[in-house]
């Protein structure tokens, strides 16, 4: 008997240890989804490590502005878009612009990711049912309404707690799922060396490639939702340090987490020359080299990730227009029900035309790259500003993190307007 209770209490202190990690846990739904996993799966397979700086950069600009939207939210009491609308000159444009820039991003995100979801399900399905075999369309279809009625029914239960209850379980088996894999199919310590040194693939599509990196990892959403996000955790002015925790510590699991997923990709397929284009070429490439077991976890993975994303995708649009209008958050409201029920329709598009959602994955994460500047220096404005913070100002350490970041997000977004050209052109 005691040792029954021996092993609840331990892993009601796990729980209790997760659970305490708190709003960070949104920023690794919002931060690795399909297509987080999508862009590290196509890089590895594609280029090796040769683009772990761009993930590592991002990762260290990701927890100094998760870290900054925090501290200005606990010591003024504000959140972004509101304080952006109310102490900034252009402050009403530039939140209107961001409002519409990382809707569009996040809505065209959950198209793909809801089709790649209902992609793997069918997957798995039919491995139990050959009979379905001829039936993809309608499987993949009649999956990805279930799956977005089940989160739709979610949302109306409307509690800050509960969708966290709700990421914490996606996220752990979908870290879990990818450290493990890794540990069946490893790249190289030299290459993982190498792919620190700055460098950008010189072919076609590497451009693309790197604007993807930036806009799935350093997303905009991430950050303009964590002040609400701290508010609804219920913390306040005390909580000042358990917030620059939580930061560093969601930027350091993001950053192990997708590592994860390209090394298993490097690994696996770069020295055997295939690259991938879908999450489900996966299956063929990945299972002689890995066996059946490190490919279900593998999958287990990229469908949590997928179903952790949905649910902030969701959220987000929402999110932003409470934040702009008022500052706070009412999931209860009729306008929160209206505009997630429209948010799901939309999520249906990829599914019913039956489209190719990878390229709609990694075209959407280009454009979440171009509304990063104003984020950026919304934020450098706000949190200098003596008159709002008081001492609690940035120090010189911070503002010269946050303005690499802002020079970095404008050269990635330079990056990504030629990545969109050569697409288009």
């Amino acid at each position: 008997m005691e040792s029954i209770s021996t092993k609840k209490s331990f892993f009601k202190k796990i729980l209790a240890l997760i659970l305490a990690f708190g709003p960070g846990i949104f920023a690794i739904g919002y931060t690795i989804g399909t297509g987080s996993v999508t862009s590290m799966i196509v890089a590895g397979s594609t280029y090796g490590m040769q683009l772990l700086w761009v993930l590592l950069l991002s990762c260290v600009f990701s927890g100094i502005l998760m870290f900054t939207y925090g501290q200005y939210a606990l010591v003024t009491g504000e959140t972004a878009l509101y304080a952006f609308k109310k102490h900034l000159k252009w402050g009403k444009t530039i939140a209107i612009l961001i409002v519409l820039g990382v809707s569009f991003g996040q809505w065209n995100s959950l198209m793909g990711i809801l089709g790649i979801s209902a992609n793997i399900i069918y997957e798995i399905f039919l491995i139990y049912f050959p009979q379905i075999q001829g039936y993809k369309y309608e499987t993949v279809l009649i999956v990805a309404i279930v799956v977005i009625g089940i989160m739709y029914a979610l949302l109306w239960v409307g509690k800050y707690t509960f969708f966290e209850k709700i990421l914490v379980v996606f996220v752990t088996i979908m870290g879990l799922s990818f450290i493990i894999s890794l540990f069946m199919v490893y790249p190289l310590p030299i290459e993982v060396a190498k792919g620190l040194i700055p460098s950008i693939p010189q072919v076609k599509g590497g451009n693309m490639m790197v604007a993807a990196f930036v806009g799935t990892t350093m997303a905009a959403a991430t950050f303009l939702s964590r002040p609400l996000f701290v508010k609804g955790k219920g913390w306040s002015i005390n909580n000042l340090n358990q917030q620059k925790k939580d930061a560093i510590t969601a930027a350091c699991l993001v950053f192990i987490i997708s590592a994860s997923v390209m090394a298993v990709a490097s690994g696996a397929l770069f020295h055997q020359g295939q690259p991938v284009t879908k999450v489900l070429d996966m299956v063929n490439t990945l299972e002689p080299v890995a066996g059946k077991f490190a490919l279900t976890l593998f999958f287990f993975g990229t469908l949590s990730a997928g179903l952790s994303s949905i649910f902030p995708c969701l959220l987000i649009a929402p999110i932003l227009l409470a934040d702009y209008q008022s500052g706070e958050l009412d999931t209860t409201s009729k306008q929160f029900k209206i505009i997630t029920a429209l948010a799901c329709l939309f999520a249906l598009i990829v599914p019913i035309f039956g489209a190719n959602p990878i390229e709609m994955q990694i075209l959407s994460q280009v454009f979440n790259v171009f509304v990063l500047p104003l984020v950026i220096i919304g934020i450098i404005l706000l949190i200098n500003n003596k008159e709002l913070v008081g001492k609690y100002k940035a120090s010189l350490w911070l503002n010269i993190g946050l303005i690499t970041a802002f020079f970095f997000s404008c050269v990635i977004s330079y990056n990504g307007i030629i990545a969109l050209l050569d697409f288009f052109g």
